[in-house]
């Protein structure tokens, strides 16, 4: 049974990972090279935890490699994250970043062979209507650019999510995040030859952090990465999936708020963002309680014959 304290603490989390985007615009380093130090950082983190606790840690060579593998998209979603964050705005990238529940609505039945569920369509032409507007007023190159990197960002984030959900059955969960975060490191550092090469400012690496930049990035990791995460994990226990679902999708909505307060961002977007924003985190917000009613409905159409041939006998 949860408690007051418990949906307190949940929403503190939610806070927490929408206050990601806004640490990613204040450290000064970029987008790969602070990739790289969150996830080396919150690799030995979690490794020091898991040693603590005594969590089982090796599965094997095989179980290990595919585990960390994931990491590379989880690199690959962080850094187009960071990057959508610095050339367009914090907002643009959590508009974007809130397509993830509705790609994962339409991957999800891919791997597991199921349908997809009509309300899901609805949905997700709602949110392409949404971002039709954004991309309409939003003339700008950086802004399309941002909400471009900021959806290929929930694309991948949807992947490994679905990945994570069947993981999580076998494995630890702090185990598989420790694995996947040596992985995100691992998988960036591979791409500093290709990065310094074509993207890079300078053709070299920049890890000239300034002392405000080490306490963002141990924020970002210590509280945003390690905590909010164990702590989401340990809430799933105690809260249903369904209200940790409905409250997840106000991180956006946190962090756009921040962002307004930060860096006066309402005064740099057109009034189409809002109106296309509005929609898609109407469709976001809609799309749990949908699929609430779908499941309920599934479950009164497989019941009722039972109670057909009860009352006939």
């Amino acid at each position: 049974m949860p408690r007051l304290k418990d949906f307190l603490e949940l929403h503190f989390v939610i806070f927490l990972w929408g206050f990601t985007a806004i640490l990613g615009k204040l450290i000064t380093i970029p987008a790969v090279e602070l990739v790289a130090m969150r996830t080396l950082i919150t690799a030995l983190a979690l490794g020091a935890i898991i040693y603590r606790r005594g969590t089982p840690f090796w599965m094997g060579r095989r179980q290990a490699l595919k585990i960390t593998s994931v990491g590379f998209l989880i690199a690959a979603h962080w850094i187009l994250f960071f990057a959508a964050a610095r050339v367009s705005s914090v907002s643009i990238c959590l508009v974007g970043m809130a397509t993830c529940s509705l790609w994962t609505a339409f991957l999800e039945p891919l791997f597991s062979k199921s349908k997809v569920k009509p309300h899901e369509i609805l949905l997700a032409l709602l949110v392409i209507f949404g971002l039709y507007i954004i991309f309409e007023n939003e003339t700008d190159f950086n802004s399309m650019l941002g909400i471009g990197m900021a959806i290929g960002s929930a694309l991948l984030a949807s992947v490994f999510t679905i990945i994570n959900a069947r993981l999580v059955k076998q494995i630890p969960s702090t185990t598989i995040t420790c694995y996947e975060m040596a992985g995100a490191c691992l998988g960036t550092v591979l791409f500093f030859p290709v990065y310094t090469a074509y993207f890079a400012e300078g053709a070299q690496l920049n890890f000239d952090l300034m002392p405000m930049d080490w306490v963002y990035l141990l924020i970002l990791t210590l509280a945003c990465t390690v905590y909010a995460y164990t702590a989401g994990v340990r809430l799933m226990q105690r809260i249903s999936a369904f209200s940790m679902n409905l409250t997840v999708n106000l991180e956006p909505v946190y962090g756009i708020i921040l962002a307004f307060i930060l860096f006066k961002e309402g005064e740099q977007l057109s009034a189409g963002f809002y109106y296309g924003a509005a929609l898609i985190l109407l469709s976001v917000f809609i799309y749990p309680v949908l699929d609430a009613v779908d499941k309920r409905r599934k479950q009164l159409k497989q019941t009722l014959p039972d109670k057909v041939v009860v009352r006939e006998s």
